[in-house]
């Protein structure tokens, strides 16, 4: 299994954000898009990637879901648009 992890954020057609923790980025979306894993984002597709960044472990990568998941949108806005970074 892979190290790489990543933290990924998508937005819903509905506007709505969700972060999330994967190996691999473009099948998880495909996974949330067939309905599959997130209850929070079952039917609301499509679903477009705001954001992906490799985190390291897995630790680590659940440590920084957290974080951001508890980060208003704005602030969520500033990592995508490059204005604010990650803190490992």
């Amino acid at each position: 299994m892979s190290d790489d992890w990543y933290l990924y954020i998508v937005e819903n057609r509905l506007g709505q954000w969700y972060t999330g923790i994967t190996t691999d980025v473009e099948r998880r979306i495909r996974q949330h898009s067939e309905g599959k894993g997130a209850r929070a984002l079952r039917g609301k597709a499509p679903l477009t990637l705001r954001f992906s960044q490799r985190v390291g472990t897995k630790s680590e990568a659940a440590r920084l879901e957290y974080t951001v998941k508890r980060w208003a949108k704005q602030r969520k806005q500033q990592l995508v648009d490059g204005q604010t970074q990650l803190s490992s």
